[in-house]
């Protein structure tokens, strides 16, 4: 019976980490050269919330205080968010203007429709009500 003598994973039980691996793996997390889940698989670790209890007791993230510190942004920064903030609104004028535009033409071609029924079929498609009995027929509605 032969085993791999190269295998990374290697199951380990709750009690087999030592303070000083549990210091190793927090500090290789908190400094950025693994993240959990890469701990949890490179060390045969049984279970990610077990890093995160981990982070908690011995990491240098306050977790008793979960404020959410909001930076100062630099110009720089404000700058480059203001920018991408008039293109986006430029692309919905830009939109918004084709839209009316398109909507602008339809008003026509359904006009121009309306002529040519109007005069090819001789009827008065559109109602064309003078003033005085546009306000007569609103007074009339108002006293039913």
């Amino acid at each position: 019976m032969k085993t791999s003598v190269n295998s990374s994973y290697v199951k380990r039980t709750q009690k087999d980490y030592s303070l000083s691996f549990k210091l190793q793996v927090v500090e290789q997390i908190e400094s950025g050269e693994l993240d959990r889940l890469c701990a949890h698989l490179k060390y045969g670790i049984q279970a990610r919330s077990t890093i995160t209890s981990w982070l908690r007791k011995y990491g240098t993230f306050d977790w008793e205080n979960l404020n959410v510190v909001s930076l100062e942004k630099t110009p720089e920064q404000k700058i480059i968010e203001l920018e991408a903030k008039v293109k986006l609104l430029e692309k919905q004028k830009a939109r918004a203007e084709h839209l009316a535009e398109r909507a602008d033409k339809k008003v026509i071609i359904f006009d121009m429709l309306v002529e040519m029924a109007e005069k090819e079929y001789d009827i008065a498609i559109r109602k064309n009500y003078t003033p005085e009995l546009l306000n007569a027929s609103k007074k009339s509605k108002r006293k039913q």
